[in-house]
């Protein structure tokens, strides 16, 4: 109760401080690249609870994410829907999403998941692309609203991501400290084993695969918003795929504090260099990085600094 306690209290803190930040600080690059430094840590955590906690690397993040920002792009065009009933909207249809590849691909292991998932991200750019009520290949226009309570579009989607990922955190967080996590952790290291002790793994796995997806829509369904343009190229790029994965790694995969780790370094640096070089840098950027990682220290920033401590190996 003590740790939970300490975690809200420290959750609180940072919203506080996100909404001060708005209030306060003239700069407005400063929300445009929070936001997005922000939206790499819901990404992130959601993909360390399938790729992390139970051990199945998903290729197809940047699928889930455009998905839960098309949803949103729907609903505006459709119903001129709130932001409340595009996140509600695509959490659902993405954690639906999850679930239904889940069924399908769960029974594969290794390479063969992986290759599955690449599978269902060109399938959905595909529909996307075909689909002409949210403008198909060449895009569409999402106007954003007059924001309340704040002088930009930008600074209110700001203060939101920075809630999603407390959210997203505070999920991850739950599960890896419950029976859920311990179960996950069980099916990663043997599924054999964790079968024969009576571990649901099928379950398991599909509720990983369900609630992964789900906040992956999340960080999507402010999208359209942010960019007040979408297409499925940049909806679907390669770097939301390659970061969602990478980031989690380097910051350390055991735990819910290496993706926010990960995250807020790499997408820092990531728009750094968006601003000083080219933004056309920034897979190459997070490529070379995840291989030093992966080499010098396979188990993240967490299993270094641990090393580096004298208590190697996961708490």
């Amino acid at each position: 109760m003590g740790h939970w306690h300490r975690f809200s209290l420290g959750a609180v803190a940072v919203l506080a401080a996100a909404v001060v930040a708005t209030q306060v600080v003239d700069n407005e690059y400063f929300f445009y690249a929070g936001y997005v430094v922000l939206q790499f840590v819901v990404l992130a955590t959601a993909w360390n609870i399938l790729g992390g906690y139970a051990g199945y690397v998903n290729f197809g993040s940047g699928a889930f994410f455009a998905v839960g920002a098309y949803v949103a792009v729907a609903l505006i065009k459709a119903f001129a829907a709130p932001l409340l009933v595009q996140v509600l909207a695509a959490m659902a249809v993405t954690g639906l999403m999850g679930f239904a590849v889940g069924a399908m691909t769960l029974r594969l292991r290794g390479i063969f998941f992986s290759i599955a998932t690449v599978a269902v991200a060109v399938i959905c750019e595909t529909a996307v692309m075909n689909w002409g009520f949210v403008g198909g290949a060449r895009g569409v226009a999402v106007l954003a609203p007059p924001p309340m309570l704040f002088s930009s579009t930008t600074r209110l989607l700001f203060v939101v991501m920075t809630l999603f990922a407390l959210l997203a955190v505070a999920v991850a967080r739950s599960i890896q400290t419950s029976w859920i996590g311990r179960g996950l952790r069980a099916l990663r290291d043997s599924e054999e084993a964790a079968e024969s002790l009576g571990v649901p793994t099928l379950k398991l796995k599909l509720f990983a695969a369900t609630t992964s997806g789900a906040l992956m829509g999340l960080a999507g369904a402010p999208f359209p918003l942010y960019m007040n343009f979408i297409e499925p190229t940049s909806a679907f790029s390669l770097n939301y795929a390659v970061s969602a994965l990478a980031m989690p790694i380097i910051g350390g995969t055991a735990s819910w504090i290496g993706p926010v780790i990960g995250a807020v370094l790499l997408g820092s640096v990531q728009q750094i260099v968006t601003v000083t070089v080219s933004s056309e840098l920034n897979v190459l950027i997070v490529g070379v990085v995840l291989v030093v990682f992966v080499v010098v220290a396979p188990q993240g920033i967490l299993g270094l600094l641990r090393r580096l401590a004298g208590r190697g190996g996961p708490q």
